[in-house]
């Protein structure tokens, strides 16, 4: 195995693959200080002010001189991010190998739609009934075979009512697009009657839903809302039980891709494999959606290059500066990023974050940008707005029509959303010590592995999880939240 890692001929730091001490001689540099697996060390000269080049690009620049050797981090490296620019749209595509049609097992929904999972849906529409749809989804699973269906889950949040305007707007159009998700294959919305979050309100507005599949209670409107949400469920659960796979091709599937928890390995190995199913994914026909826009702050002009024509390249425009503009509508800088966790596993600035980021997109063409209530309507690679924030991304990109998401970390998390969430080792120490939290160990890459064995295998485990042969972890823990995007008063 390797000691060290060079990603890009033009770059003028290289990686760690195991601790190195002082002294060491890596690539013809004398190591100058202890330098921690995963952490970064000059492999030149780099003088005040000259870029720090990684992945290629700058992920910004020397606060004081450099030497060979030294340990590059944020003792003398600093970001060189600022606030909205000006873009120029310059074309650079890539040629996508096209492979050969994979047939999966599905669920077919209507309206064209096909899910993974034949799942119970309970929607709070606001969250003073989440203990409500708790006590029902109990009830249901104290009566019901769980081996028949895929599970019960309840999409508790805190949110429905005390919002104004386009805050409370966001709340409804995430919780439209759960109600529809075709891993659903019966959903009850349960509301408890006074919110602003009005049943009748969400009902005409929700647009087109299969009527027997969704139904509606109003727990203010019956003497025992649990007793009757039980039945109404239970009712549910019987026209599930008719619900059977069927053969379908993988590009019906849209696949989420996430990252939490980075460390100085995941642009190294499990970002670049989840690229390289990507576009696996794309050249068969199916879509893929990238979001947490902040992570992408130093690595747009990558996707804006690849933006499928001018139209789409001043979308993905609007996307970034927008969001900018968030964090200055708040009195915040956009750079504050990377996190405490990020920095110790190597991580040194959000330009060296996000071209690590980036890399989940593999290297097709952007198709279109979605926002909170969009669907992916478009084949192929799509760039979703939302924050970098585990949670409330994994449930964008549910509520965007993800089957599933995988989601890379070097540091762990147990969190998993209401659609199987995939968790993929950026170093295989962490998939050996939390083996009850990830599904896939991408440091085998690290390791001296091969990439295209580590692909196949990981190819093979998401076909299993989209057939039903094999849960996600999330799924074996129940660990499957939402948690909605909030910008606003609270009343």
């Amino acid at each position: 195995m390797n000691r060290i890692i060079k990603i890009n001929e033009n770059d003028n730091v290289g990686v760690a693959l195991q601790d190195l001490k002082k002294g060491d001689v890596e690539n013809g540099v004398t190591i100058l200080e202890d330098i921690t697996c995963g952490h970064k060390f000059a492999l030149v000269d780099i003088k005040a002010g000259e870029d720090v080049i990684k992945y290629g690009y700058p992920i910004g620049h020397a606060l004081c001189d450099i030497k060979a050797g030294q340990h590059v981090h944020v003792k003398n490296v600093k970001t060189n991010l600022g606030d909205e620019l000006e873009y120029t749209f310059t074309p650079n595509y890539k040629t996508i190998k096209k492979n050969t049609p994979v047939t999966v097992k599905v669920f077919k929904r209507k309206f064209n739609k096909v899910g993974i999972r034949n799942s119970l849906f309970i929607v709070p529409l606001v969250g003073c009934v989440n203990a409500q749809a708790e006590l029902i989804r109990k009830c249901v699973l104290s009566q019901i075979d769980q081996d028949k269906i895929d599970g019960v889950i309840v999409a508790k949040h805190p949110y429905g009512c005390s919002q104004m305007g386009s805050d409370m707007q966001n709340t409804i159009d995430l919780l439209h697009s759960i109600v529809k998700h075709p891993n659903a294959g019966g959903v009850l919305v349960l509301a408890l009657g006074c919110e602003n979050n009005q049943l009748e309100a969400f009902k005409d507005t929700l647009g087109e839903y299969d009527e027997d599949r969704v139904k509606f209670l109003k727990a203010q409107d019956v003497e025992d809302e649990v007793e009757v949400g039980t039945e109404i469920c239970l009712d549910l659960y019987k026209k599930m039980l008719n619900d059977v796979r069927v053969d379908a091709p993988l590009s019906e599937i849209t696949i989420g891709l996430k990252c939490g928890g980075s460390d100085g390995f995941s642009g190294i190995s499990a970002n670049p494999l989840v690229g390289m199913v990507s576009d696996y994914i794309v050249s068969l026909g199916g879509s893929t959606i990238l979001t947490e826009v902040p992570e992408m702050f130093g690595a747009e002009q990558i996707l804006m290059e690849r933006a499928k024509d001018e139209e789409t390249f001043n979308k993905i425009v609007n996307l970034i500066n927008e969001f900018k503009g968030y964090y200055s509508s708040h009195n915040q800088v956009c750079y504050e990023n990377p996190s405490p966790g990020n920095k110790a596993g190597g991580i040194t600035t959000l330009e060296d974050k996000a071209l690590g980021c980036t890399q989940k997109a593999g290297l097709s063409k952007v198709q279109d940008v979605l926002y909170t209530g969009d669907t992916v309507k478009l084949k192929g690679l799509n760039l979703l707005n939302g924050p970098g924030n585990d949670m409330v991304a994994c449930t964008n990109l549910a509520a965007a029509g993800c089957h599933l998401i995988l989601f890379t970390t070097g540091r762990g998390t147990p969190f998993g959303t209401v659609v199987p969430t995939l968790k993929i080792a950026t170093n295989s120490s962490l998939a050996l010590k939390k083996k009850n939290w990830i599904d896939f160990n991408a440091g085998q890459i690290v390791d001296g592995v091969n990439k295209d064995e580590v692909f196949n295998s990981f190819i093979d485990l998401i076909i299993s999880v989209i057939n039903g042969e094999v849960k996600a972890k999330n799924e074996v823990n129940e660990f499957q939240e939402i948690a909605i995007f909030k910008d606003g008063v609270t009343l």
